[in-house]
């Protein structure tokens, strides 16, 4: 049975690292505890494997394992997402059927990872994977990070044509997501990521929420819930608070993966290892993960 309509997803929704353990095999005590940082801060949902899961370094098998471990550690507290990863439809949709079978409440389609093609193709490519499950599924439209990406007026093209396409997973600045609103008219349930960037004004302009790496999440939350409740000033001083931190590590999806797990892990007491090949951490970096980590607390002091 359903739980959630995509209607009913909202909030701050945490999308976890990958954490490595010093021999780069996956760590579960660092996964676990990545989980109940999480919950303990009050996401509103977990997801798993998209970017900041590095996805495309882990191998089928261990996208599997992370579904199982992030589904068991969620335990059904809150909506949980899987992003499914792959190059062809086949291998999509066994990622799906997996990502259903572990509990997923929706899913997240990337775009295949080979080539560039038309954007009929992707609508075909997208529709043929989304038929294979009755979950609610959301597309990820990210061509500044993927390479590749709809228009608005293909991604409203694509939900016409697919009844159960109902959201999408934005990673772009909030004038495009506006546009993006505007032309899907209320068809869409649109959330945006970029570690949290504009987050006040992407409420503003209709996203339902945004979907965030942990490394500031607590802060993501607060702001969210103080415009929840009609606090707007409220909103835009947590925003401030983080701003600065999310400016730093949201120079690239590498700078992410190298300064933005490293903040994360300063703030929850989480050792943090590198899977080869990697940005690996200056002196200067580092510095400054330390003083962001100070300057935001452990993870949950969000004021």
């Amino acid at each position: 049975m359903q739980k959630y309509r995509p209607e009913d997803l909202h909030g701050i929704h945490a999308i976890v690292y990958a954490l490595f353990d010093a021999d780069e095999r996956l760590d579960r005590a660092a996964m676990r505890r990545q989980v109940q940082a999480c919950l303990s801060c009050g996401v509103h949902g977990m997801a798993a494997l998209g970017l900041a899961t590095e996805v495309s370094k882990l191998t089928e098998a261990e996208r599997r394992t992370v579904m199982d471990w992030v589904a068991e550690d969620t335990a059904g507290k809150v909506p949980l997402a899987f992003t499914i990863f792959g190059a062809s439809v086949a291998e999509q949709t066994a990622q799906l059927r997996h990502a259903q079978q572990a509990g997923a409440d929706w899913v997240i389609l990337q775009p295949p990872t080979v080539g560039t093609f038309s954007a009929a193709e992707y609508i075909r490519f997208f529709g043929r994977v989304a038929q294979a499950t009755t979950l609610p599924v959301a597309i990820q439209n990210a061509p500044a990070f993927l390479g590749r990406g709809l228009s608005a007026d293909e991604i409203r093209e694509l939900v016409e044509q697919q009844p159960n396409i109902r959201l999408i997973k934005g990673e772009g600045p909030v004038v495009e997501i506006a546009g993006l609103l505007e032309r899907t008219a209320g068809r869409v349930s649109v959330f945006n990521g970029r570690g949290g960037l504009e987050l006040v004004d992407n409420l503003r302009a209709g996203c339902r929420g945004m979907i965030l790496a942990p490394d500031c999440i607590d802060y993501a939350v607060s702001a969210y819930e103080a415009w929840r409740s009609g606090d707007e000033a409220r909103a835009e001083c947590q925003y401030r608070e983080m701003l600065p931190a999310v400016v730093f590590v949201m120079q690239g999806v590498e700078n992410l993966l190298c300064y933005g797990k490293r903040l994360f892990g300063a703030r929850a007491g989480i050792a943090i290892h590198d899977r080869a090949p990697a940005q690996r951490a200056t002196p200067a970096g580092a510095a400054m993960v330390e003083r962001f980590a100070a300057a935001l607390g452990a993870l949950g002091d969000a004021r």
